[in-house]
């Protein structure tokens, strides 16, 4: 089994990269650091490889006022047109894949001007970067990959959303030893921060990840995003802290909820009881079905299934 190389305590201090401040700071800023994370984490052939962006408003502005308005981490487009979305996700939630198609969508929409031809629509790529657990399946199944599928030949296929989402938590680098970029860039995602000292060598090795160690030094940044960034996690653990306030409080109501359901039903079982004793005994002293219900309020049929 591969095991990370120890960090490099370089004396030097570095920000979490998946903070919103510093993962736009590398990635909305550096078209070489975008370029590649793009080349490194999606499904692209080899002779349709990223070798230049340029950056897209990440404002997704509706064309109509009502429709709703949503902002991305980082959008771009390639050399052949093609739109990236990229997506820092700290916390999974059920509606986040909602918002990554709505987003794909727009962008999709946003290329065409009326009159125009509809084969000048070019493909749009999603990636997800989750600091979290979202999806059912193995240990070891961090990366998904969608595309729009024949669902009876998969291999049928129709070009034009894509999307990538990256479970960082499960991401080990024996996944994926092939690809060297894709585990410099994650392991540049995962074991960096102030909870980890120094930085891995490896990443200081590489020129690429080295540039974004820079990027994310403490040293390096400026008042205004150390306060951005101090703000952003404050703000995420605030919504961490209501979260999970809402979870205690609705478990606390739904065990108050089940132990008076449980008294209830014990209630009823003991009338249940009672009134098959009294049929019993009634029935044993000569009197009718009948006589037994009008006696105790009930139907027949209740008499009888005693």
């Amino acid at each position: 089994m591969t095991q990370r190389n120890s960090a490099i305590n370089d004396g030097r201090k570095y920000l979490d990269p998946k903070a919103d401040v510093t993962f736009k700071l590398v990635f909305g800023e550096h078209p070489d650091l975008v370029m590649s994370l793009l080349n490194a984490l999606l499904p692209l052939d080899e002779d349709g490889q990223i070798t230049h962006v340029e950056y897209l408003t990440p404002e997704m502005v509706p064309e109509n006022p009502g429709k709703k308005y949503s902002v991305v981490d980082v959008r771009c487009t390639d050399q052949q047109k093609r739109q990236f979305i990229v997506e820092m996700q700290l916390y999974w939630n059920p509606y986040f894949q909602q918002r990554v198609l709505l987003n794909a969508s727009k962008a999709v929409v946003r290329q065409l001007d009326k009159g125009e031809s509809y084969s000048l629509i070019q493909p749009v790529y999603c990636l997800s970067l989750i600091n979290d657990i979202g999806f059912e399946s193995g240990p070891d199944e961090f990366y998904h990959d969608y595309a729009i599928v024949n669902t009876q030949h998969p291999e049928r296929r129709i070009d034009g959303l894509r999307f990538v989402f990256v479970e960082l938590p499960k991401f080990t680098p024996k996944t994926i030893l092939e690809k060297k970029m894709a585990v410099l860039w994650l392991r540049f995602l995962t074991e960096v921060g102030e909870q980890h000292p120094g930085a891995p060598a490896e990443l200081l090795d590489n020129e690429l990840t080295s540039k974004a160690l820079g990027i994310v030094e403490k040293s390096a940044m400026n008042d205004a995003q150390l306060h951005a960034y101090e703000r952003f996690w404050m703000t995420v653990h605030d919504e961490q802290a209501y979260l999970e306030g809402r979870y205690i409080k609705g478990r606390a109501e739904g065990l108050e909820e089940g132990r008076a359901q449980g008294r209830a039903e014990g209630r009823a079982e003991g009338e249940k009881e009672t009134r098959r004793k009294a049929i019993t005994n009634m029935r044993a002293m000569g009197m009718t079905d009948e006589v037994i219900a009008q006696a105790l309020g009930c139907s027949v049929e209740e008499v009888k299934s005693v």
